[in-house]
C-alpha cells in the first residue's frame, strides 16, 4: 500500500520501508529546544566552548533528533487517523551527532506487526533511523504504535 493515510494494521507488512521528506536542523531551533527545554548545556548553546570539545563545535540535543525523526515520520501521514498510542521506545541510539546545518530523513521499517487480544487494534513495531545528508546513521530504534484495525478478528 501506497499513499496517505491513514493506513491500518492490516496494511502494514514486515519489511515494508518508507522514508520521509528532508529536513534542515538550524541554529534556531537548537537555541529553541535549549531554550524550552532548559537543557542549556554549552555543547549546544556556547559555540566557544563547543569548539573546544569532542566535537569541535555545537551540536543539536540528542532528544531533538529523535524529536524530529518523529515528526518527519508522522508527515508521511499513514498514522494519522489510526494510531492509538505509542507504546514505548526501545533500544534507541545516539550513533553520531546531528550537527547545526545537518540535513535528515528518517528510514521507517516495519519489523513486526501483530493483532491485540481485544482484536480491534494491532501493535506495528517500527525500526527508525534518522540520517544525515551524507548517508551516515545519526540515530536509530524502534518505536512500537498500537494502530487501529480495520476489521476485528
Amino acid at each position: 500500500m501506497t499513499g496517505p493515510g491513514p493506513w491500518f494494521l492490516e496494511d502494514f507488512e514486515v519489511g515494508q520501508v518508507l522514508t520521509t521528506q528532508a529536513r534542515t536542523v538550524t541554529e534556531a531551533d537548537v537555541v529553541g529546544f535549549a531554550a524550552s527545554t532548559w537543557d542549556t548545556n554549552e555543547v549546544h548553546t556556547d559555540a566557544v566552548a563547543a569548539a573546544d570539545g569532542r566535537f569541535g563545535e555545537r551540536i543539536a540535543h540528542g532528544l531533538l533528533g529523535m524529536s524530529y525523526a518523529m515528526g518527519l515520520v508522522s508527515r508521511l501521514g499513514v498514522f494519522e487517523g489510526s494510531s492509538v498510542a505509542l507504546l514505548g521506545v526501545e533500544n534507541w541510539r545516539f550513533v553520531a551527532p546531528v550537527r547545526i546545518g545537518d540535513t535528515i530523513t528518517c528510514r521507517l521499517e516495519i519489523v513486526g506487526v501483530r493483532r491485540t487480544s481485544a482484536g480491534d487494534t494491532g501493535v506495528v513495531d517500527r525500526l527508525f533511523t534518522l540520517v544525515d545528508q551524507r548517508g551516515g546513521i545519526v540515530q536509530q530504534g524502534r518505536i512500537p504504535l498500537m494502530v487501529r484495525a480495520r476489521d476485528r478478528t
